[in-house]
């Protein structure tokens, strides 16, 4: 993959995967590590607020849809709130003004878990708001990859 080939193979797809893992293990061997320190109220807000926000109106909105299109509005508060950039700017607003806490920690952990564990990255607006195999990209896959259509089911594994 490249800047003039913005597409990934599986293996491509599960290194990037696997990089994220390194980073979710790492920052969770550090939370446990300050675990007895760990401010719990912050902890759970800061880990829940980001799919309050940014996945569960999209996720709504596209069941009550029953496949018609939803508004992008979805897909940007998907991607503000799920981007590396906007939660470094709140993590480093909040240890600005209130200190530094292992609470912070779960941002970067709730982050690295979507994408290592589950795959799911920034959302384009050319996709389901909710991942299924679209008909041109399984076409494409074939031709590129030489991949069947058994292979390409939603890969939720490393």
């Amino acid at each position: 993959m490249d800047h003039a080939n913005r597409f990934q193979s599986l293996v491509t797809y599960r290194l990037l995967r696997a990089e994220y893992a390194v980073a979710l293990v790492v920052c969770s061997v550090l939370f446990l590590w300050h675990i007895r320190e760990v401010r719990w109220l912050p902890a759970v807000a800061l880990f829940a607020y980001i799919d309050v926000i940014g996945y569960i109106p999209g996720a709504i909105a596209f069941r009550r849809a029953r496949g018609r299109p939803i508004s992008k509005v979805y897909y940007v508060l998907y991607n503000t709130m799920h981007s590396m950039v906007t939660q470094a700017v709140v993590v480093g607003a909040w240890a600005a003004v209130a200190g530094f806490e292992w609470a912070l920690l779960v941002v970067p952990i709730h982050l690295c878990g979507d994408r290592a564990l589950f795959g799911n990255f920034l959302k384009s607006f050319s996709v389901p708001f909710e991942p299924a195999v679209i008909p041109q990209f399984a076409e494409f896959d074939r031709r590129v990859f030489g991949r069947d259509d058994a292979e390409l089911a939603v890969p939720t594994r490393i």
